[in-house]
């Protein structure tokens, strides 16, 4: 009587059972097997002698319907096109597996290779499966012989004759019946694959779409669920395991099944030992280890990048992006350690980025992903918020690089009224005279908003976005004054941006998460093919004197300062707070607050986000870089060493002047800086038509200069009809009667 613990083991769908085709009456001309090479009415003339093993009684039934299904063997070609129907997965900078996503079908089946697996594993497979894989064109002959020849002698199947291939030619099919015509079709799938494909082709398939359980498929899967790990490395007994699950997927889980599973494993383990494959002593190492009976959850790492890369990128299958995995997966730790210790309902959000090549390395866009009272699901590093004092700096910056101050200039710190709007610093206080330096350094409002207004909020807004950033104001606002305190909308990636430029001494830099586009841009500009028009956010010394203030700024508790510049702040109604620092290669960007918008008293950027800041640069490891040091130029001196004229800030707009009236800064507001221009033939001559230059502020006349030569002046306008000399680039000048000057350069096409 046969085994019956046997008979159940084989009794799978995915079982490797024997089916013995006898010829029958002669296959249409053109059919697949016919269109063979010779070798197969030989192989055909071994099958009908293995058949006539089982049943002598049935052979005129069997030769019968084999001859029916011969002359339909008219098949289509095998669905190959399957096999593009894989999980699409993402990957590191380092190719490590960030995040994978179901198949249409709801499977996991990752992309894989033979040169992705641990070759013991492929040996042990070849042993166990099919010794002959490398030989046979489909399908092994002599297997089926033998196997039908035990089925005679012991009454039961004793062993298998499916190929690799013929299970390759079941998986992408589909198809599992165990009947003759399944088995036949089987054969021939086999045979057309085989014509079609080469072994380490067939080898892949194999790999991807080879049963693990559940809705697990291929061996990549397998290992990450059951292991943990990918497969390049693997223990006997893990590689061994691999090789027995696909003959009963189901009734050998090791999460379920883990007894069944490691009788299997063992009978693979002795398998390799007879075929020579591993040694007594190995296989006796491989049985000792524990079985694993836990089915791991595959790698969730940067959710919402990862969800929107798969979405605009749908027919990608592998897509790789420039974060870090390792430091990922940390600063993902950080953000819902920290996070949980300030508030329930609160996210947060952290961006790293080499400002050095525009690579991010890590994009963290919540608290917790999962965490639905924290509204996890919300991607806070792309929300559009209100950045707080996190702009100062910028103010600043452009103000020394307009000459209207340096770090040492005195500048007063005391109430002040700007027609309707009334600037207060965050803790009421004021401080009477200080300097630039102290001001900034302390985030103090009011001088801030003093430095703006002489600016002028239009220039400012219109300089960033010449640079390159998108400013967000709500109902298509006008830029005001409170603009230097965060009256503006900007994401974290934005302003981590803006921070990128200014650790590039002003030279800002697009960042990316993609690794083809930062190859690509490397690549243009080794070639010097880039075609991006150069930006400019400030000038190489302004950009050293706002970080030689800033990496001053008080660390937050048990932190080091002095390595790293930053800066915090805190929107209005403690929404937001921010921290957003930079060292010679890194800038990182914290944001912390509630995705709702609601209020949290208490949330400051110093006590909520800077420890995440520090936390995050220690995380980042041993390759940062200290800050570059001062650029030539650069006016190093004490305040009483200064030029008159940046000794004490020269202020206006205020209501309450006392000195003399101070004419708004001049500046071109058309055209624009690094501009291009299309400009038009004159009808019926050869000249350009004019073009309309446009200045705001200074004093009264206004000289006019293109190319150093004097165009005109205009003592009653600040605009100037120009007639061009012709297209092409031209620097173009203003100056106003008190000798102050602005320059631009645009393109005429």
């Amino acid at each position: 009587m046969a085994n019956p613990h046997l008979r159940k083991q084989h009794s799978h769908p995915r079982s490797s059972g024997t089916f013995i085709p006898v010829p029958g009456t002669a296959p249409a001309a053109d059919s697949p097997i016919a269109a063979g090479q010779p070798r197969r009415h030989w192989h055909r003339f071994l099958l009908g002698g293995a058949a006539a093993l089982i049943s002598a009684t049935s052979v005129s039934a069997a030769a019968a319907w084999v001859g029916v299904e011969l002359a339909k063997s008219r098949m289509g070609p095998p669905p190959l096109e399957v096999a593009n129907d894989l999980s699409t997965v993402v990957l590191d900078r380092h190719g490590k597996l960030l995040r994978a996503f179901t198949t249409s079908n709801d499977r996991w089946r990752l992309p894989v290779t033979t040169t992705d697996v641990d070759q013991r594993y492929l040996a042990m497979l070849f042993a166990f499966e099919d010794k002959k894989f490398h030989e046979h064109s489909g399908v092994d002959y002599a297997a089926i012989v033998r196997a039908a020849a035990q089925v005679i002698r012991y009454g039961r199947i004793v062993s298998g004759a499916s190929t690799l291939t013929m299970q390759v030619a079941r998986l992408i099919e589909g198809r599992h019946e165990r009947t003759a015509s399944g088995k036949l079709r089987q054969i021939v799938r086999a045979l057309q694959i085989e014509d079609r494909l080469s072994k380490a082709e067939i080898l892949n398939l194999y790999l991807r779409f080879a049963p693990f359980g559940g809705n697990l498929e291929g061996v990549r899967a397998a290992t990450l669920a059951y292991f943990g790990k990918e497969p390049k490395r693997l223990s006997l007994g893990e590689a061994a395991l691999l090789v027995a699950l696909p003959q009963s997927p189901e009734a050998r889980r090791p999460d379920r099944h883990p007894k069944a599973a490691q009788r299997a494993r063992d009978r693979v383990l002795a398998r390799a030992v007879a075929a020579g494959v591993i040694s007594n002593v190995e296989a006796n190492r491989a049985r000792a280890e524990q079985v694993s009976t836990l089915r791991r959850a595959f790698p969730l790492l940067a959710p919402h990048l990862t969800q929107t890369e798969v979405a605009a990128h749908k027919n990608e299958r592998v897509i790789r992006l420039t974060l870090d995995a390792p430091l990922q997966r940390s600063l993902e730790s950080l953000a819902k350690a920290q996070t949980a210790l300030i508030g329930k309902r609160l996210s947060s959000a952290i961006l790293v980025a080499d400002h050095q090549t525009g690579e991010i390395l890590a994009h963290v866009g919540s608290a917790d992903y999962l965490d639905e009272q924290r509204f996890g699901a919300i991607d806070m590093a792309e929300a559009v918020r209100s950045p707080g004092s996190t702009l100062k700096p910028f103010v600043y910056g452009l103000g020394f690089e307009l000459g209207l101050a340096h770090p040492e200039t005195l500048i007063e710190d005391r109430p002040v009224r700007f027609g309707t709007y009334t600037p207060k610093n965050f803790d009421k206080e004021y401080r009477g005279t200080v300097t630039i330096r102290s001001a900034l350094a302390h985030s103090l409002n009011v001088p801030a908003v003093k430095m703006l207004d002489r600016i002028g909020p239009d220039r400012f807004v219109a300089h960033l976005r010449r640079a390159g950033f998108s400013p967000q104001f709500a109902q298509a606002a006008d830029p005001s004054l409170a603009v230097a305190l965060g009256g503006v909308g900007f994401s974290l990636t934005d302003m981590a941006a803006l921070y990128a430029g200014l650790a590039r001494g002003g030279q800002p830099i697009e960042l990316s998460h993609r690794i083809d586009e930062i190859e690509k841009a490397a690549a243009d500009l080794r070639r010097g093919r880039d075609e991006r028009r150069p930006r400019h956010l400030l000038s190489p010394t302004a950009s050293w004197y706002v970080t030689d203030i800033l990496k001053d700024a008080p660390p937050p508790d048990s932190a080091l300062g002095g390595r790293i510049a930053y800066k915090t702040g805190t929107s209005y109604g403690y929404r937001d707070a921010w921290a957003i620092g930079y060292d010679g290669r890194y800038v990182v960007a914290v944001w912390v607050g509630r995705p709702d918008n609601a209020s949290t008293p208490g949330l400051m950027g110093h006590g909520a986000a800077a420890p995440i800041l520090f936390d995050a640069f220690a995380r980042i490891g041993e390759h940062r870089s200290v800050l570059p040091a001062a650029p030539a130029g650069a006016l190093t001196v004490a305040g009483g060493s200064l030029p008159p004229t940046l000794k004490r800030f020269a202020e206006t707009g205020q209501t309450h002047r006392t000195g003399p009236y101070l004419d708004p800064p001049l500046a071109f507001s058309f055209p624009p800086d690094r501009s291009d221009v299309e400009i038009e033939q004159a009808a019926g001559g050869d000249e350009l038509d004019p073009l309309l230059l446009k200045a705001e502020g200074g004093k009264l006349p206004l000289i006019w200069l293109a190319d150093g030569k004097a165009i005109g002046t205009t003592k009653h306008r600040r605009d100037l009809v120009w007639q061009p000399s012709g297209r092409g680039f031209f620097k173009l000048s203003v100056v106003d009667a008190e000798g102050r000057m602005d320059r631009v350069t645009v393109r005429l096409r």
